[in-house]
């Protein structure tokens, strides 16, 4: 989703219940929802929600321990507070959990980080104080507090002050050496501790325990960042549905040139969407590029006539995952079969850009070394375009490193210099313009975004394809 351009975000929440365990997906394999039809795709909201299950415990085994031993934290402290949520709160809970409880800090301790002991899920503890065992994956401990009342057999949650107590009574029971807080002046993903809690927790905890905080900027960031195996299939069926999409969009089941304008495709999609149960995370839109006309002479909402380029933007987002998009398309003028030659070469500009993206993003090289070796290489084969990618996943604009911004083309400080990391995916954004000359020389902007993955191998690869062919509408 190219910055600078207005967006409405939509989150649509949805409600989950446990499943079966005869329905848990096995290793690298994404179930085919029982109840999955046309109006509902990707299943029940209760089979989605058995499977984001499986994946919450996987990535926290899977990526934690690394991550706290790489960020040299042994003891991680998330707390926060209902309706003021850390950014990685959906990355550590599960899909039934849709906002803290009251007061809830989840506690993450290494208890092998002092030994010569290789970090494991079995080095872990997960301790949630006030807050839920998410299903198993967390321990609740102390989240519930036995007291005398009046109504026989009720208990009190833990309030206040109390949480803090058990919480400084959990770190003089570990005596950990460095405590991970969540605060950044450079990412918004790491920088979720409030102003707030982190006075409480201080003036709680003494000068002896706040004496051991450190940021932990890289564990967060790289925690909701990381995928598996198993969502990158599931991410492919979630492209290939935005494929099926677009291409719908974009032909003449949808558009009558002369008569639909672009405001009537931006809300058939937003309609399409919520039909099948899915979300999105952000207003979509649609661009058009016609031969003699500027975009000032379009105006905000033409009328789509034939010898147009179309051009959309849209996502969607389905359990906690979400997709980026752009593709382009052609109207037909009375007897042609095809798009103009110079209307095909802008696009395979574009597509060369994307080649020159997919080969220098790879883990280990930070945002703006990959825009840096990107805008050389574009240069050196003469596209006219501008590299403005975005990490995506658990969020829409995602953790990670910034490769450029549509107006920091030199580079993006702080948040470009973080590195790219294996099991990371990434949004390939960018524009490519070229004279085109059956449009009288006449520049016209091909951008194109298609999300392609990183593996835990490193290696990149589209999560479904990328387009090379303008789609035709007759």
């Amino acid at each position: 989703m190219p910055t600078g351009i207005r967006r409405t975000a939509l989150a649509l929440t949805l409600l989950a219940a446990p499943m079966a365990a005869q329905d848990t997906p096995k290793k690298n394999e994404v179930m085919p929802p029982r109840t999955a039809n046309a109006s509902r795709p990707f299943g029940t909201q209760r089979e989605l929600a058995a499977m984001q299950q499986v994946w919450l415990k996987k990535r926290l085994d899977t990526f934690v321990p690394d991550l706290m031993r790489k960020n040299g934290v042994d003891f991680w402290v998330i707390t926060m507070r209902e309706y003021n949520e850390d950014p990685v709160f959906n990355s550590i809970t599960g899909p039934e959990t849709m906002f803290a409880r009251r007061r809830t800090i989840y506690v993450m301790f290494d208890k092998c980080a002092a030994s010569s002991q290789a970090p494991s899920a079995a080095c872990i503890e997960r301790i949630a104080l006030g807050g839920t065992s998410q299903g198993g994956v967390w321990t609740a401990r102390g989240s519930m507090k036995a007291v005398d009342a009046a109504v026989g057999g009720r208990q009190a949650e833990l309030w206040g002050d109390e949480q803090w107590g058990a919480l400084k009574q959990l770190i003089e029971e570990k005596n950990p050496k460095v405590i991970g807080i969540n605060r950044s002046k450079v990412f918004a993903f790491t920088d979720g501790l409030s102003s707030g809690e982190l006075q409480g927790m201080t003036e709680a905890l003494g000068d002896k325990w706040a004496s051991k905080f450190k940021d932990a900027e890289g564990l967060p960031l790289e925690l909701i960042a990381s995928r598996l195996p198993e969502e990158e299939v599931f991410f492919g069926k979630l492209t290939e549905k935005v494929w099926a999409m677009t291409q719908e969009m974009f032909s003449a089941r949808t558009i009558v040139p002369g008569k639909t304008r672009a405001s009537e495709l931006v809300w058939w999609w937003r309609q399409k969407v919520a039909d099948q149960g899915m979300g999105t995370w952000f207003q979509p839109s649609i661009e058009i590029q016609r031969k003699g006309k500027t975009s000032e002479q379009l105006g905000e909402n033409p009328v789509i006539e034939r010898g147009d380029v179309l051009h959309c933007d849209v996502g969607i987002t389905v359990a906690r995952l979400n997709t980026d998009t752009q593709h382009n398309a052609y109207v037909l003028l009375p007897g042609e079969t095809d798009a103009p030659a110079g209307l095909k070469k802008a696009l395979l500009n574009a597509n060369a850009l994307q080649d020159i993206a997919m080969e220098e993003a790879r883990p280990g090289r930070t945002g703006n070394e990959i825009l840096k070796s990107v805008r050389d290489r574009m240069r050196a084969k003469g596209i006219d375009g501008t590299m403005y990618s975005h990490p995506i996943g658990m969020n829409g604009h995602g953790a990670g490193p910034l490769i450029g911004l549509w107006d920091y083309q030199d580079g993006v400080p702080g948040r470009g210099d973080a590195k790219v990391t294996a099991s990371m995916w990434y949004s390939i954004e960018l524009q490519a313009t070229t004279p085109v000359p059956e449009w009288g020389g006449q520049p016209v902007r091909m951008a194109q975004e298609e999300d392609m993955i990183i593996g835990a191998d490193g290696k990149a690869r589209w999560a479904l394809k990328r387009q090379d062919k303008l789609f035709l509408v007759k």
